[in-house]
């Protein structure tokens, strides 16, 4: 199998075996940067639309877009990791979101800002680049741990952005969260030229056969179908609390306001220390085990969240659990899949991404209908299956691995 080429920066050396911790940190605060890019505009939603004196179903869109572009990114961008050197196309992104991140805070109209989305949504891809980028330089023994460091930088990404952005508009604008963003994604393009080895896979595919191999590796590899469906599930029960949330909240008897909703991403970010954990034990080889108790997790907590919505220490600790099952379910699947082929973790991460989006597509629709239909119930009923599938189907997972190994070509 051919070799990557892997060259450090100038003046620096890599390590003979594993990663420098502070490089492992460099790729996790550069991954939770990228990824926030792409919602920082949900809390700032009544905002724009005061700004542009649009309907809120017009200014809706403003989130709709940015999926679209970050669906398009993970089809036609995140393979490109295995085509072009790493470093380069991240910079390179990277640089392009923050221009895009500037459009949208200069936009004098929603047209103009629904195509500032787009372009934002697909460029913050580069976090999941970053995320086969390091599994890629990983040491076989330290992937899961490494991959479960970036992906806890993922998570805060995702889960601050909505309070750092509300803040940021209370004290200034929304159009300042913006400029700031833009800020930061420059200088993270800066220190990633500067910090990150040169990286790219040795092979002469060309971007149409990048694309169709894509197809190839989810139709072939079992474990890369099965992975991902564990990741449409857990993503999927993900979307299902966070879409609906924010009206439970508002209501009665918490009456809470734009600012105290904002501040239950802080709540969801005691998930992020479950990655690492879930990593260092994917590296142990326990990833079954993972798998079904943090499926358990997810069940347990919309339970909880189910009987008693409004108990504040109840509904925390639901968020909890709930963010512990999916980021551990999510960190034993990435484990798992970087196994599969080497020279081929950003396609592998784009098929498994890809049906990840899907399960949060279908969560946050099926949310938003349940509690349009019958409240928080119908909400945390369809949370709990999403969870109780995930946690039926990873029932098997052992008998699956032992099939597995049993069927394996010789030598594999």
């Amino acid at each position: 199998m051919p070799q990557p080429e892997i060259v450090p920066p100038a003046g620096r050396a890599l390590r003979p075996a594993g990663l420098a911790r502070r490089l492992v940190l460099i790729f996790a605060i550069s991954t939770g940067v990228a990824v926030a890019n792409n919602y920082y505009a949900q809390p700032l939603l009544a905002a724009i639309r005061a700004t542009f004196h649009t309907s809120s179903g017009e200014t809706g869109l403003l989130v709709t877009f940015a999926q679209v572009g970050y669906a398009a990114g993970l089809v036609f961008l995140l393979p490109l990791g295995d085509l072009l050197e790493r470093r380069r196309l991240v910079v390179v992104m990277s640089v392009i979101c923050s221009a895009g991140l500037l459009g949208a805070a200069a936009s004098p109209d929603l047209p103009l800002m629904f195509a500032a989305a787009v372009l934002v949504g697909g460029t913050s891809v580069v976090a999941q680049i970053l995320v086969a980028f390091a599994a890629s330089i990983a040491g076989d023994a330290e992937r899961g741990r490494v991959v479960g460091t970036v992906m806890s930088g993922l998570l805060l990404g995702i889960l601050l952005a909505r309070t750092a952005a509300g803040y940021i508009a209370e004290a200034s604008s929304w159009r300042v969260v913006y400029v700031v963003a833009a800020g930061m994604t420059a200088l993270l393009a800066l220190v990633i030229r500067h910090e990150v080895p040169v990286h790219r896979e040795r092979h002469d595919l060309s971007y149409p056969a990048v694309l169709s191999s894509v197809v190839r590796l989810f139709l072939t590899e079992p474990t890369l179908r099965r992975r991902s469906l564990y990741g449409l599930l857990s993503f999927g029960a993900f979307s299902v609390l966070w879409t609906s949330l924010a009206f439970l909240l508002a209501a009665k008897p918490y009456h809470f306001s734009t600012g105290t909703i904002g501040l239950f991403g802080l709540v969801g970010a005691g998930g992020a220390g479950m990655a690492t954990l879930a990593g260092r034990l994917a590296d142990r080889g326990l990833q079954a085990t993972v798998t079904t108790l943090t499926a358990l997790a997810i069940v347990v907590s919309f339970v909880i969240m189910w009987v008693a919505p409004h108990v504040l220490g109840a509904l925390i600790v639901g968020i909890v659990l709930l963010d512990l099952g999916c980021q551990g379910i999510h960190i034993s699947n990435q484990s798992e899949i970087y196994r599969l082929a080497p020279s081929a973790r950003s396609r592998v991460n784009s098929a498994y991404m890809t049906c990840y989006f899907v399960g949060g597509t279908l969560g946050s629709v099926g949310s938003a209908l349940c509690y349009g239909a019958g409240g928080w119930p119908y909400v945390a009923a369809l949370g709990t299956a999403f969870g109780a599938a995930a946690w039926l189907m990873s029932l098997t997972e052992r008998r699956y691995q032992r099939r597995a190994v049993a069927t394996a070509p010789a030598g594999t």
